[in-house]
């Protein structure tokens, strides 16, 4: 079934995966404990008793339903399928017994290469702050496959506490759809699989917001990642996002909180895979925030953040690069006062 995306079927379509994603979860939670696939808590993580990974598979089930009812079949939605089925593998691997990050790292290139070369799907021509920039060949590649490796990885980054990457990652869904709407691009396949991911998200957020029952594990994080990033390319190409800038808006927290653990770790001479407790999320939970509030707030900057990307497609781009700004340098007075970036002596050292 191949819809006419209005009103009344984007109601449709998130309101479908939705409750596929939220009554999937509760087998997803029996079939976790039944393989082992259980995340123990330990000095760096937030939780005090074991929880059920693989949460991912619910997204990718109902991922699955919504693409066999919504979406048309063609080769760019088949190299996503291809990519999205090694991503997830790759997770649920990771989730059952540690992968090798060097491992993941390579699968995480082999599936975005999929999309790439398969799907045609990557950056050619994109603009930023009024410049153009235009990648030759193979250049265009490479970058491609680099931006969608780091979304996966940013989107991986963030996922430590109880319904973070889910709940961010719906804001970045549910922000493209907006702007599609008022773009007047609805029918593009960029906005089919937000629709799509939206609700399937929001379906496994039921189970995984604080106190969470389930985790959605590296299965969730890195499809998110790469549906993400896919969505963000598939944009450039339907012109539904008119700049760079409007992915790195929406996304301005991963992007951020990825860049100073990478940062960090190359200033502690640590690997960059190297897990730590300093990441944005910590740094509130060290302000004396509880679990819930932490991830409510970062909700409340994705928001600000997403608000800024609706205002420059709404056409207002020096309001919107005026509120960035501000934002931005709010972001950077915390990196002084916390230890996300550099470790700051205690007082009665």
């Amino acid at each position: 079934m191949n819809l006419e995306v209005n009103g009344h079927n984007i109601i449709l379509i998130v309101l479908v995966t939705f409750l596929t994603s939220a009554l999937l979860t509760p087998f997803i939670i029996k079939a976790a404990e039944h393989a082992g696939a259980m995340d123990i808590p330990n000095a760096r993580k937030v939780h005090t008793k074991p929880i059920p990974r693989m949460g991912g598979l619910a997204i990718f089930g109902a991922f699955l339903l919504g693409y066999m009812l919504f979406a048309r079949t063609s080769n760019q939605m088949l190299s996503i399928l291809i990519g999205g089925f090694i991503i997830v593998l790759t997770g649920l691997f990771d989730d059952i017994k540690p992968v090798p990050a060097k491992t993941k790292f390579i699968l995480q290139i082999i599936a975005a290469a999929v999309v790439v070369f398969y799907g045609r799907i990557y950056l050619g021509r994109v603009t930023f702050l009024g410049l153009d920039f235009t990648f030759p060949v193979p250049l265009n590649y490479i970058v491609t496959i680099l931006f969608m490796v780091g979304i996966m990885n940013a989107i991986n980054l963030i996922d430590g506490l109880d319904g973070l990457s889910s709940g961010v990652s719906s804001i970045y869904f549910t922000t493209i759809a907006i702007i599609a709407f008022i773009l007047n691009k609805m029918q593009g396949l960029d906005t089919i699989l937000s629709l799509i991911m939206l609700g399937s998200t929001l379906g496994f957020l039921v189970w995984n917001f604080n106190p969470a029952k389930i985790f959605m594990g590296d299965t969730g994080s890195l499809f998110l990642g790469f549906t993400i990033s896919v969505i963000s390319l598939l944009g450039f190409k339907g012109a539904t996002l008119t700049s760079l800038i409007i992915p790195i808006v929406i996304l301005a927290i991963p992007i951020f909180d990825t860049g100073l653990a990478i940062l960090r770790r190359l200033l502690k001479g640590e690997k960059i895979s190297a897990p730590d407790k300093e990441h944005f999320h910590h740094q509130l939970l060290k302000m004396k925030f509880g679990v819930k509030a932490t991830v409510l707030i970062i909700y409340a900057i994705n928001i600000l953040f997403a608000s800024v990307s609706i205002f420059f497609v709404l056409g207002d781009a020096r309001m919107a690069l005026v509120i960035y700004v501000i934002l931005m340098l709010l972001l950077l007075f915390l990196v002084m006062k916390t230890d996300i970036l550099f470790q700051h002596k205690k007082k009665d050292e």
